[in-house]
């Protein structure tokens, strides 16, 4: 595979993006995802001792994951997958499918590829990935949703969070995580967006994607970063949440450490085999 011109595919972007409305909060906010989960994509494959030429190819997934993105917004002015399209679907359909747009399509300059690069597009924000994917597939399928749960983190701290769950300060901070999201953090996995009723439950089900991580130094990431302790920190009004929150960072501190020590006993990447559906 030939070497991945970043510099061109950071210029295609940047056009490509141009044609939406780069003045929009939003817009602006999904230009710097991108960006950073391309580096990260990149430093996770790194960590896991990848070729060259791979960890350019899992940069480029990070460029392209969101592409769907900047549409959505456009036709239905929400990012709620539920209320409008599933965007990864969108964005793999841009890029290789009927609605492909010629210019995003320069990114890609290696067809040997299209295949893996379109399936880890289309379920980076699938519960699970697809059973019948080669571990190959798998592998960049998997760095990619690492990297892309890493920075969900980060926006929670960075952007107010009426502004992401489109509500309130007032019901922000006085709403209780449901039972059934409760149930599902305390399993130890990522809470599924149909048991999400109040706003925190969604707010819960951004801090369970740590349970979702994959690989050794996504988690390295997490630590240094410090987002997941912010956000575990959430200062509710409502004492019944209050506790909740509590309860939940001793689970999640418990899990952490759990993890940290089979990192010390793993030799590999792998902090756990990754969960297929």
């Amino acid at each position: 595979m030939k070497t991945i011109d970043r510099e061109h595919v950071r210029r295609v972007f940047q056009e490509y993006v141009g044609h939406y409305d780069c003045t929009d909060e939003k817009i602006r906010l999904k230009i710097g995802h991108t960006y950073r989960v391309a580096e990260l994509c990149a430093r996770i494959a790194r960590a896991e001792a990848m070729a060259p030429e791979d960890v350019d190819l899992a940069w480029l997934l990070g460029m392209l994951h969101d592409v769907g993105r900047f549409e959505q917004l456009r036709r239905y002015h929400t990012f709620i997958d539920a209320d409008s399209i599933d965007h990864a679907a969108l964005g793999a359909d841009i890029l290789f499918g009927g609605e492909t747009d010629k210019i995003i399509r320069t990114y890609i300059e290696f067809a040997e590829e299209d295949t893996l690069i379109e399936q880890a597009i289309r379920v980076h924000s699938a519960y699970r990935i697809p059973a019948n994917v080669s571990e190959r597939e798998a592998k960049f399928c998997h760095i990619l949703r690492d990297a892309d749960k890493i920075d969900i983190l980060r926006v929670n701290i960075e952007t107010p969070l009426e502004e992401i769950y489109n509500t309130t300060t007032e019901e922000l901070k006085s709403s209780v995580i449901s039972d059934e999201v409760m149930q599902a953090f305390f399993e130890h996995h990522a809470i599924l967006r149909a048991l999400r009723h109040t706003t925190v439950d969604h707010l819960a089900g951004h801090i369970s994607l740590v349970y979702e991580l994959v690989y050794k130094e996504s988690l390295v990431i997490v630590k240094e970063q410090g987002y997941l302790s912010q956000l575990m920190h959430f200062a509710s009004e409502n004492p019944v949440t209050r506790e909740q929150f509590a309860r939940m960072r001793d689970e999640m501190e418990n899990f952490l450490e759990v993890s940290t020590e089979r990192q010390e006993k793993t030799a590999g990447g792998l902090l756990f085999m990754p969960k297929r559906r």
